[in-house]
């Protein structure tokens, strides 16, 4: 070969990647995609309540007052018990012994004395988890009579909401689906495959039901109650390829 043949054969081997360029580089290019989210709500009545009852009491020393708190609390856990709740279901939340001071105020040098204890009080407060609602009135008035004076917040929920979680989730997808479409035929694209579907963590916690309706048959004699429903929120993050 001479050398004007040479340099021919080497110029086409230096050609040749410069043409298959445009071609690599367009298949490195991403798929046109597009992301939504959607959410999913499904309701359902309760089937548990949880109570948080307080107990307190007073008195001049740390001893008298927790002798008098525990021997209202001791009322309370047994009436608890007498009701059929079970001890799985009794929990301990929160105890403290507090001090009570006497501030004196100032004479007119500004000079005061110091703080000194008056008393004590003692806090025992009770985390009761309630399977059967149609208790929850009498529990309530019992609890009072008995000697609970704080507290009385009340949790509807729910003890295997899993069925309606799994719905609420197959609400959110189909509104993802539904939002995608929209989107898509908005901006007059063609909607691809599902490329990612990603659920955001968070716990799927009961909201009381805008809709409350009374789920109780109460006696005569007990605290009106009213449950309503649980709604289960869902919420889901949808990849879709775009057919351009």
């Amino acid at each position: 070969m001479t050398f004007a043949g040479k340099s021919f054969a080497a110029a086409l081997m230096l050609a040749a990647p410069l043409t298959a360029m445009p071609a690599a580089a367009q298949e490195s290019q991403p798929t046109p995609r597009i992301v939504v989210s959607g959410e999913g709500s499904a309701s359902i009545a309760p089937d548990m309540a949880v109570l948080s009852l307080t107990v307190m009491r007073d008195g001049e020393t740390a001893r008298e007052a927790l002798d008098a708190n525990s021997a209202a609390m001791k009322e309370v856990l047994a009436a608890m018990k007498a009701e059929g709740i079970e001890d799985r279901d009794l929990q301990t939340a929160n105890f403290s012994i507090e001090p009570q001071y006497y501030y004196p105020q100032r004479d007119n040098n500004g000079e005061a004395e110091q703080p000194r204890i008056t008393g004590y009080i003692v806090r025992n407060s009770l985390t009761v988890r309630l399977r059967e609602l149609d208790k929850l009135g009498g529990v309530l008035d019992k609890a009072v009579t008995l000697g609970v004076n704080q507290g009385g917040n009340i949790a509807f929920t729910n003890d295997d909401p899993s069925a309606t979680v799994e719905k609420a989730r197959t609400e959110a997808v189909k509104n993802a689906i539904a939002k995608a479409k929209t989107l898509a035929d908005a901006a007059g694209i063609g909607l691809g495959k599902v490329l990612e579907i990603s659920e955001v963590s968070t716990p799927s916690m009961p909201e009381p039901y805008a809709k409350v309706r009374s789920a109780m048959v109460e006696s005569a004699d007990a605290v009106p109650v009213a449950a309503g429903e649980n709604a289960y929120t869902v919420t889901v993050n949808v990849t879709f390829a775009l057919d351009q």
